[in-house]
């Protein structure tokens, strides 16, 4: 009887102050990746919202706002995330950009309001390729290619391609769009395709002009966490640099010396 009176307790007092909402999800993310980490709540007035990695304290904020730190803010003396993390005022949530294998651990949430306090577990692990590792594609001008990011898409996945910092190509969902700008309509006008199932980019009937830094940026939301990848291909148009008339005037020439080379030979045999 004691021992059920004792445990009964124990809930009671849990109820009113203790932690709830215990749980830990798996992130993966690949180096140079951005994440996210979702508290799934918004701040109110009197909740407070703390951020701890591996048990070090690295980012907090009140709900008036009164106090938001990060980092070395947080803790003198802690660097690891020197510039990289940041805050979302309205949910707490944490932004962490240009991930690190450093940066693989254990990261808990605690929102502490007047009623109840709550802890979230995020278990991230950062792969140790990089994410902004450039892919040299080199194509002949006329042919077509098509730049393959080699990952499986998800239909909520967003998927979004550019030139040389200029939007050309986007994806979310079952709807896409091709160049609405005015600029790359003049560029690339219907030669462009998006494949849905994976989001890889075709470009027909290649030019010079089509040389440079294409970059697409895939945005993966899940329920408790959000990632921001990068995937960058340089490509190089490479022409032939003559003409057809060129082509022709150097096989008209080519054929005068064939004839000059012929008489001379004869010439020279009949004498």
């Amino acid at each position: 009887m004691k021992l059920f009176i004792h445990l009964s307790s124990m809930i009671m007092f849990f109820l009113d102050h203790g932690v709830f909402g215990v749980g830990s999800d798996k992130v993966s993310v690949m180096k140079g990746d951005s994440v996210t980490l979702y508290t799934g709540v918004e701040t109110k007035q009197q909740e407070d919202i703390k951020w701890y990695f591996n048990d070090t304290r690295i980012a907090q904020i009140s709900g008036d706002l009164s106090k938001i730190c990060t980092d070395v803010q947080c803790n003198e003396g802690t660097e690891r995330f020197r510039d990289r993390l940041k805050l979302d005022h309205q949910t707490g949530s944490l932004n962490i950009t240009n991930t690190r294998n450093t940066d693989s651990g254990e990261y808990k949430v605690l929102i502490i309001s007047s009623s109840r306090n709550s802890e979230k577990i995020f278990s991230v692990t950062v792969h140790g390729f990089s994410a902004f590792e450039l892919n040299e594609v080199n194509k002949q001008e006329g042919e077509s290619v098509t730049l393959d990011h080699g990952e499986v898409r998800k239909p909520s996945d967003v998927m979004t391609w550019y030139f040389n910092d200029i939007l050309i190509a986007e994806i979310t969902g079952d709807q896409s769009k091709m160049c609405t700008d005015v600029q790359c309509n003049e560029r690339f006008r219907d030669r462009l395709k998006l494949d849905h199932q994976t989001g890889s980019l075709t470009i027909t009937n290649t030019r010079n002009t089509d040389s440079g830094e294409y970059k697409l940026q895939i945005i993966i939301n899940k329920s408790s966490f959000g990632i921001s990848r990068v995937k960058r291909f340089s490509l190089t148009v490479i022409g032939s640099g003559l003409s057809s008339g060129a082509v022709a005037g150097i096989f008209v020439v080519v054929l005068l010396i064939s004839a000059v080379v012929s008489a001379v030979i004869y010439y020279r045999r009949k004498n």
